[in-house]
């Protein structure tokens, strides 16, 4: 459990490292969401992203807020 809580904190510090050196700013709400989280494959991919968004909060625009399927509970 520290590994993971551990490898989550670098994964942000990474993401807000190649935001940082490419003069993206990051409002608080942003970096909060950041640093809270916890799923390491979302992560992986804001890493990914944060290499060509224009704005910090384009990270999230593939992550959906509440995950649903129409098909679910038919």
């Amino acid at each position: 459990m520290g590994k993971a809580k551990g490898r989550a904190e670098g994964e942000a510090k990474g993401i807000l490292l190649v935001l940082d050196v490419r003069g993206i700013p990051v409002p608080t709400d942003v970096r909060e969401r950041i640093t809270t989280c916890t799923d390491l494959d979302r992560m992986d991919a804001w890493l990914e992203r944060s290499r060509t968004v224009e704005r910090a909060e384009d990270l999230f625009a593939e992550d959906p807020e509440v995950p649903s399927s129409p098909s679910e509970g038919a």
